[in-house]
Order: structure tokens, then C-alpha cells, then sequence
């Protein structure tokens, strides 16, 4: 089975299975954080590492991740390992890349009755610069409680760009206000980072706990 992190109670409301993104491994200072908050609201989190991370950690060479698709296989593992652990209903997401592979595989996992939601914190909609270059065709028919963490100028689906999308009524976004990828707003801005992150963990800790 898959190495993973476990934060949060035994006796937890549900569980969350959480991907990395990109670039950074399952115990980045963002996973951390977002697993802590979560764990205080009753929210049992649990992280892993794609192959290609956990080959960095071992010393491997540094390749760049492997396209996202090809990543499917790995978070439909990991979700049925989780489930052996799981406390609550189970749901699966991540962190932009892990997110959006998790949404992949979201809507097979939730027919079977293997997960009963999927959360993704600062969605890819489109790689950077090229808003036309959008990933959102298998969101278009996604029958799975969805709720999308997204801050309001990210450079990868801002307010604006998202909104004009025609999402189905199972997709929620919740708006970090002013942020970016990583939720972080601008300096001077009405609200802060960590802010911005309690506020996410609350959106997603009551979106758990309702399906």
C-alpha cells in the first residue's frame, strides 16, 4: 500500500485523502498547514506522494512530474488504501496537480460507492498564460460532490475566467479573496494568507460533513 501521512482524530467526521501538487511533496508547509486546520475540525486528512515524488525523497533524480493522466492509476490506489483506514465517509482531492488527477478518477470512485466526495485546493483550469489550454471537459459530466478551493487570482482559473465556465450544479468553488495559487492575497489586502486558509478549511470541513 502506499506510504501515508495520517493527521487529524480517530474519531474523525471523514476523512480526506490529499495529493501534492506538482512541485512540492506530501509534507510541504501548504500540506501541513491545510492537514492541521483541517484536523481541528474534526477532519481526518491523509497525505501521499505520487512514484515520481517518492523517488526525489529517496535521492532520485529531480525529473519533472509525468503528465497527469498517467498519474490515475496511483490515486485510485491510494484512495482504496485509505479506505482501509478511513474514519466517515471517505473523499479524495489535492493540491493543484493532485487535485486535478483526483478529479480524473472522482466520478468512477464515486458511482462505485468507493468515496463520497472530492475536494481540490487551487484547481489548474488552464496552465498560466494560456487560458485557452482549459481542463475542465470530464468536470463538464462530473456527477461527484465537488468543492473547489480557488483563490481569486490565480493565475491557473481566476474569478472572472472560472465563473464564465459552465460547471454543473455538483461543482462548488469557494473564493479565497484576493489569492493566489497558494491562497496567498496581495500585501495590503482585506484578509491574510492564514486567513484565507481558515476560512478554506471551514468551507471544506462543512462540505465533509454534509454528504
Amino acid at each position: 500500500m502506499t506510504e501515508m501521512l495520517w493527521t487529524g482524530p480517530g474519531a474523525a467526521a471523514a476523512t480526506l485523502l490529499l495529493a501534492h501538487g506538482a512541485g512540492a511533496p506530501m509534507d510541504s508547509p501548504f500540506m501541513g498547514l491545510i492537514s492541521e486546520m483541517l484536523a481541528a475540525r474534526a477532519i481526518r486528512v491523509a497525505r501521499f506522494e505520487f512514484a515520481y515524488m517518492a523517488a526525489r525523497r529517496r535521492g532520485g533524480k529531480r525529473r519533472p512530474p509525468p503528465k497527469a493522466e498517467t498519474l490515475d492509476g496511483e490515486m485510485i490506489a491510494a484512495a482504496r488504501g485509505a479506505a482501509e483506514e478511513a474514519v466517515g465517509k471517505l473523499a479524495i482531492g489535492g493540491k493543484s496537480m493532485g487535485g486535478r488527477v483526483a478529479s480524473h478518477v472522482a466520478g468512477h470512485l464515486h458511482q462505485s460507492g468507493e468515496i463520497a466526495g472530492l475536494v481540490c485546493l487551487g484547481y489548474p483550469f488552464h496552465p498560466p498564460k494560456t487560458p485557452e489550454r482549459l481542463r475542465v471537459a470530464h468536470l463538464e459530466t462530473l456527477a461527484c460532490p465537488t468543492l473547489i478551493i480557488q483563490g481569486e487570482r490565480d493565475p491557473f482559473g481566476g474569478r472572472a475566467e472560472v465563473e464564465a465556465l459552465v460547471l454543473p450544479p455538483t461543482i462548488r468553488v469557494h473564493w479565497a479573496h484576493d489569492g493566489d495559487h497558494d491562497l496567498g492575497p496581495r500585501g495590503g489586502s482585506a484578509t491574510t494568507r492564514r486567513g484565507n486558509l481558515e476560512a478554506a478549511a471551514d468551507a471544506i470541513a462543512t462540505f465533509l460533513k454534509a454528504l
